[in-house]
């Protein structure tokens, strides 16, 4: 998300720009995406650790839920591979993000990316955030942005079984069962509040049967908040130098 449990309101983030427009949070001493390959990082980890584009072939309805927004790029990886594998059915992307950046940092961000720039293109175009949920229609994807707090605004989400698209407004939010998760805050020792075991049961309680998550990091303590949350979570290997990262599946009552 690349938020911190000290803000509850809008604040676009304070930003450092590394070579090749890299952005850095020097609250977090993090980047929001890799300098081995944002793009890159985001099909291995994300996409390949939940098996899209595989598992959305034929669905009428696929939700993907994350926490951490940043630059937008995991969404718009996500929406290349969707429309580039047919789909024919709906996705929703369900993101939080406490420090939206502004349309000005996301364009300089994003331009690193020319595989996505007409996805971005058309982000920039829409990009107003306000704080609460906000959604934003790109033909069959729909984007719903929670802006604020993700501890809080999970607890306006309910789920519906049967629904094929999401209805929200400020403080309520209905949307499918969530298919895939990508836990994309900043390194947990930095930011450890999106990965409190609270948070992460809260998630899972949203999440389908079937339902599976991908994260990057294998910290001890994140595994074991994920394991408490009803998950159940392996080690893989890790994206470009990264020795390994984690991928579970929602566990079987």
């Amino acid at each position: 998300m690349k938020r911190s449990g000290e803000n509850t309101g809008q604040q676009a983030p304070d930003l450092e720009w590394l070579e090749n427009d890299v952005p850095r949070a020097p609250h977090f001493d993090d980047t929001y995406f890799s300098k081995a390959g944002g793009l890159a990082e985001t099909r291995y980890v994300f996409l390949g650790g939940n098996s899209l584009p595989e598992r959305w072939a034929g669905r009428e309805q696929f939700a993907i839920a994350e926490f951490g927004f940043g630059t937008g790029l995991n969404f718009l990886t996500t929406e290349r591979v969707f429309r580039d594998s047919g789909a024919a059915g709906h996705l929703t992307f369900l993101s939080f993000e406490l420090f939206p950046m502004t349309k000005e940092q996301l364009q300089r961000a994003l331009s690193a990316f020319p595989e996505v720039q007409d996805g971005a293109q058309n982000l920039l175009q829409l990009w107003a955030p306000k704080p609460g949920w906000n959604t934003l229609q790109f033909e069959n994807i729909t984007l719903v942005l929670g802006i604020g707090d993700a501890r809080d605004l999970i607890d306006q989400i309910e789920v519906d079984g049967e629904a094929l698209s999401c209805r929200a407004n400020r403080t309520r939010l209905t949307l499918p069962l969530i298919d895939a998760w990508y836990f994309d805050g900043f390194s947990p020792s930095k930011n450890p509040q999106l990965w409190e075991a609270d948070l992460l049961a809260k998630a899972r309680q949203l999440t389908a049967k079937d339902g599976t998550l991908a994260t990057y990091t294998s910290a001890g303590w994140v595994r074991r908040n994920l394991q408490a949350a009803g998950f159940d979570v392996k080690k893989t290997k890790g994206f470009a130098g990264k020795r390994e990262m984690v991928t579970g599946t929602n566990r079987a009552e």
